[in-house]
């Protein structure tokens, strides 16, 4: 809780992204590409908390720049 905030508001906020993500694609199979922008949307709701916790920014870059690699290929 003292790094990410209270859980449940973190995986509620998480919980929404992932919706919205999702919103076309709950009757089709999850990509990896899915996957790969939803951990995205997971380090981006675990900064609004803590926004000075590098990993979370660090991990989202990560998250996001594979995202870009896979749709690049697809």
């Amino acid at each position: 809780a003292a790094t990410h905030g209270d859980a449940e508001d973190n995986f509620a906020l998480i919980a929404g992204l992932w919706t919205w993500w999702l919103h076309d694609k709950l009757n089709a199979p999850i990509t990896a590409l899915d996957v790969a922008e939803m951990m995205a949307g997971f380090k981006q709701a675990r900064r609004k908390f803590n926004p000075g916790h590098a990993d979370n920014a660090i991990d989202g870059c990560g998250y996001t720049a594979i995202a870009g690699e896979m749709g690049a290929t697809a």
